[in-house]
Order: structure tokens, then sequence, then C-alpha cells
């Protein structure tokens, strides 16, 4: 399956220096997992969680889960020798955190060669270089940091995330433009199932591909969150049934629920059925 078909819904960061926690992965019902030697690693256990990680990474057991190995940032003590291990490790990507230029992806991709990239936007740098930075070619994929990013902002935490719009729209938009996945920031209360479900909806409905997690309680919402539902499966196979009748009478136009059927919807609706059988491919694998 192509990387950027593949469904994003539930991205959940599982520290790499913990074994529990990486055996534990293989059975969660996530889309992807970051792999963390960054945040969740402590400066005296970095030389040990690349070992770790990889010999977990080598036993292999993690199914057709994208493998998403978050490093330390090329600028700090860790971030070469944690871009050289990852180089040969059985990962799908590598994720560069706070990127401020395409530059950053540059001095990574030297060192891991043809491997896929993938940028923690969380800087307002990085937000102003949004565009550049989804442009470069090995880049496949953004990962939202709000919690760093609100730092730097130095906003306060809101429901609706009005302090962020303009910096989770500029992200949207250069993933979109360059046709990259792009999976919206942590939600920091995991016991607030309601507030999950509420932001996760807000990122589904501003055009996020999934949610990255910080607990295995959170994936289930989530994973709902960013599938497309029954009435929205039924729809579309009913505007691409309607637009097809129409289309091969030559006349009149397609009309569902009382509403106009144009080629968009139908593109959208055939994007909605493949989105529900690449979920369910992977449920299956």
């Amino acid at each position: 399956m192509d990387p950027r078909q593949r469904p994003y819904r539930s991205v959940l960061y599982i520290p790499g220096s913990k074994e529990r926690a990486l055996d534990k992965a293989r059975g969660l019902p996530v889309d992807a997992i970051i792999f963390d030697l960054e945040d969740a690693v402590s400066a005296d256990e970095k030389d040990n969680a690349r070992e770790t990680l990889k010999a977990a990474l080598a036993q292999g057991g993690y199914g057709q889960r994208t493998r998403i190995v978050r490093i330390n940032g090329l600028d700090t003590d860790w971030g070469r020798a944690d871009a050289e291990a990852v180089r040969d490790m059985d990962a799908d990507a590598v994720l560069l955190p706070k990127v401020n230029a395409p530059e950053d992806v540059d001095a990574l991709a030297a060192i891991t060669g043809e491997l896929p990239i993938w940028a923690m936007m969380e800087t307002p740098r990085g937000m102003l270089n949004a565009p550049a930075i989804a442009a470069h070619p090995k880049m496949q994929g953004f990962v939202m940091g709000t919690n760093d990013l609100a730092k730097e902002l130095q906003t306060r935490f809101r429901p609706d995330r009005l302090p962020m719009m303009t910096s989770l729209g500029l992200c949207l938009l250069a993933a979109k433009a360059e046709g990259l996945v792009i999976v919206d920031g942590v939600y920091n209360a995991f016991k607030d199932d309601e507030g999950l479900k509420a932001e996760c909806t807000q990122g589904r409905d501003m055009g996020f591909d999934g949610k990255t997690l910080i607990h295995p309680a959170q994936v289930d919402i989530a994973n709902e969150a960013f599938a497309p539902s029954p009435e929205e499966i039924d729809l579309a196979r009913r505007q691409i049934e309607a637009f097809a009748k129409v289309e091969a009478s030559g006349q009149g136009v397609a009309v569902v629920d009382g509403k106009i059927v144009e080629n968009l919807h139908v593109a959208t609706a055939r994007e909605t059925l493949a989105k529900a059988e690449a979920i369910e491919a992977l449920k299956a694998g």
C-alpha cells in the first residue's frame, strides 16, 4: 500500500527505551506508531534506547502499522547518533523534531539517505516556512507539535484551540498542497474522553488525517473519529451510483438527498470508500 494512502487515524507515541511498552504496542489497534527517542527518553537512557528500539523493530510483530522513529534534534548531543542508528533500523520513516526550514531536512537526509522523513511542526519559524518544508523531496508527513508550539506562541489552552488556528491552517495548506500526510497534535488530558472526542472531531473537520496520541486509552476514540462513518459510506455509494446512472443516460443531473451531485462530489465519495477499504485491509492484516 502506498504510504500516503494508508490510514493514519491513530498515531501513538511509544518510548523507545521501554521494552514492555514496545511489546504491548504490537497488539494495539493503532494505524501508526511513533517510537520516541526524544522527549520520552531521559538523557542517561539515550544510548540504551537506540539499542532497545533497534532490537524490537528487528524482532517485528508490528504488522501493517506504520513505524516512525522520532530522533533527537541534530543540534543536540544525541541527534546524529540517533539518525545514524535509525538508518539501519527496520523503520518506515524518521521523524525530525522542531523543523524550522528545508535545510534542517537536508541535514537529516544527508545521514538517513533514502528513508522517508516526517517533520514535527512546532515552532513559529516552522509555521512560516511550512510550504518550503512540505515541498522537500524526502518529506512524507507533518506531525503537529501543539504543546511546544503553544509554549513558543505563549498561548493559553482553550477547548476551541482558537490561538492555534493560524498555525494549524498554515501546515494543513502546505501539507495538502504537496500531498503529504498530516496528523494533529496530542490531547493531554488522556482521561477526558469527551474532550478528546471534541478535538478529534474538530481536527477531522479541518482535514487532518488523524491524531497523535499519548495513551492507549485514546486509540478507539481517534479511530472512530477519523474513519468514514456508516452514514458517510452509504452516501458515498449512493452518490457514485446516481451519478453513473445520469452519465449513462446522457441527460439530467444527479440528485441525492435533495442535493446536486457533481464530479467533485463523486471524487470525494470515491476517496471515502477507498479510505474505508484501506482501514478494513489494515484490520485484516
